[in-house]
């Protein structure tokens, strides 16, 4: 097994290199050790995935959900682990900051800040206070004993606020206080991703659950693009093939979705590993 300084290293070093990566994001340690086994390089939580897989809805899980849940997915394979950790569970900066090294304390090599706030009534931080907590991530995380990276996420287009500018000004701005990636999740096609992109100087990362399905990796690469995320979808798909397997027993009283399951001699390789 690689130590996590070595994971984080060649972590860093996917972000660096010519070209994109795709990170899945796993709920549990069965779907993160079959990611493995397909070839992914490194994987990512997902707050929403694994909310999901217990019964809850994304934003009501708890810190300490957060990261066993990350623990679990870190200790599944050998492969480098980003966590999303959400708003950092807390708006004061220092205390938003302390969830990087708990991250890392729970086998995770990079993880993810939101400049939401988690109150409808004024969901997203403003920008002064916004950078403040992305800085003190970086601070946080720049204490730890390996390249620990850190993703800041501009929340803008998930909260009705289709403000391209404003989004690339607040990228801009937490690069600036020293993130490693950027993120702006829910913008969706390409000429908007292009031009980004083009304005940021940091490695971004779309999430392709909630951009246009339609876009290639080719296309996104062409754009710029360095990394590539799935967020939860991967999951809710699991739950909606359970959800048209059960409905085809109740409503038809049919089997045939049995042809489609995953043998059990490839269960045994992946999970033998």
């Amino acid at each position: 097994m690689r130590s996590q300084s070595e994971k984080a290293k060649f972590f860093r070093a996917l972000h660096e290199r010519p070209g994109i990566f795709v990170i899945p994001n796993p709920w549990d340690a069965g779907s993160a050790k079959l990611l493995a086994a397909l070839g992914f390089e490194a994987l990512a939580t997902t707050s929403l995935g694994y909310a999901a897989s217990v019964g809850r809805n994304d934003g009501t899980l708890s810190r300490e959900d957060v990261l066993a849940n990350c623990r679990v997915i870190a200790e599944a394979t050998d492969l480098p682990v980003s966590a999303d950790l959400e708003n950092g569970y807390a708006h004061e900066p220092t205390e938003a900051a302390l969830i990087m090294r708990l991250a890392a304390e729970a086998g995770a090599v990079g993880g993810s800040l939101e400049d939401a706030t988690g109150d409808a009534a004024k969901p997203i931080y403003d920008f002064s206070l916004a950078v403040e907590r992305v800085a003190a991530a970086v601070e946080e995380a720049r204490k730890l004993p390996f390249p620990f990276t850190v993703v800041a996420r501009a929340e803008n287009f998930l909260h009705g606020r289709a403000d391209l500018d404003g989004t690339i000004r607040r990228l801009q701005a937490f690069a600036a206080a020293g993130a490693d990636v950027l993120y702006a999740p829910g913008i969706r096609d390409l000429p908007t991703i292009r031009t980004l992109v083009a304005a940021v100087p940091k490695p971004v990362n779309v999430v392709m659950g909630l951009a246009d399905p339609s876009l290639t990796l080719q296309e996104l690469e062409a754009a710029g693009v360095r990394r590539v995320s799935v967020g939860g979808a991967l999951a809710r798909l699991a739950l909606a093939a359970v959800r048209e397997a059960a409905l085809a027993i109740r409503e038809q009283g049919s089997f045939r979705w049995v042809k489609d399951i995953l043998p059990a001699k490839e269960l045994r390789a992946i999970f033998g590993r």
